[in-house]
């Protein structure tokens, strides 16, 4: 006798899929309001300077006035990820300018930086030329030049959004070329911090009630007629010299980087 074959089974309808678009749509519009991006704004500056307050010195903090005398303006150079407290390091009487990229995604960190007493930036630069172009870079480094000039000390994160991390980037050499003003490297480190390791910069989210210490870089400064060889150098140097000041700070409050 022959066998009888199973009959096939009929294909099984596919699972509906979820229709997000218009809730998506809804959160993402939510997000950008300039209602929601003012309340959020608030409650996180307010959280950032209780952070900041609740984290006393230790010693071999550097005081930045000091630090910086006889140079000023400067350009704070400092990593993508290390930047969440920075703003509350900046010496009173002193006018900085911080770069804040021209996405409406960071509008809330806009307002953070002018909820601080900072005048801010907008644009940023990219891994090429004419990406750099493209997205506001080379305005920005006119408009950081002009706020040089004004006697602002400028901030600027010194790797490139999405690139290699914790490595120089073209831009800020630049600036301390056309300006004539010096790179300074900063890390300021807090011995309570969290960590978002899936993210690409390694974001540092610092927690109060520890402690914290500021390092800095001796000033760089970048001839006016400094070529392409001459640049790449002075990125190395941005680079090393801002590693080094990111290992000490970490170090004198008992972590690493």
């Amino acid at each position: 006798m022959s066998e009888r074959r199973p009959a096939a089974r009929s294909a099984e309808p596919a699972a509906p899929k979820h229709r997000r678009g218009p809730l998506r749509r809804f959160f993402k519009a939510l997000l950008r309001s300039d209602a929601f991006q003012t309340v959020a704004a608030r409650l996180l500056h307010t959280a950032m300077v209780a952070t900041y307050r609740t984290n006393r010195p230790v010693a071999g903090s550097v005081d930045m006035l000091a630090h910086i005398e006889g140079h000023k303006p400067v350009i704070i150079a400092l990593w993508h990820g290390q930047q969440m407290l920075v703003q509350f390091t900046r010496p009173l009487g002193e006018p900085v300018a911080g770069l804040v990229s021209k996405s409406a995604d960071a509008e809330i960190n806009a307002r953070v930086l002018e909820l601080s007493g900072n005048e801010v930036v907008r644009g940023s630069g990219g891994r090429e030329r004419t990406q750099a172009a493209r997205k506001g870079g080379i305005r920005a480094l006119i408009a950081l030049r002009e706020a040089l000039k004004r006697g602002r000390h400028v901030v600027m994160i010194a790797d490139i959004s999405k690139g290699s991390p914790r490595q120089a980037g073209e831009g800020i050499v630049r600036l301390a070329k056309i300006s004539g003003r010096p790179i300074v490297p900063l890390a300021l480190a807090t011995s309570r911090h969290h960590v978002v390791a899936r993210a690409w910069d390694r974001m540092t989210i610092n927690l109060p009630f520890g402690h914290r210490c500021l390092r800095l870089g001796e000033p760089i400064y970048v001839p006016a007629d400094a070529d392409e060889a001459a640049l790449a150098g002075f990125r190395k140097k941005v680079t090393d010299d801002l590693n080094r000041v990111t290992e000490e700070a970490y170090s004198r409050v008992g972590r690493t980087p």
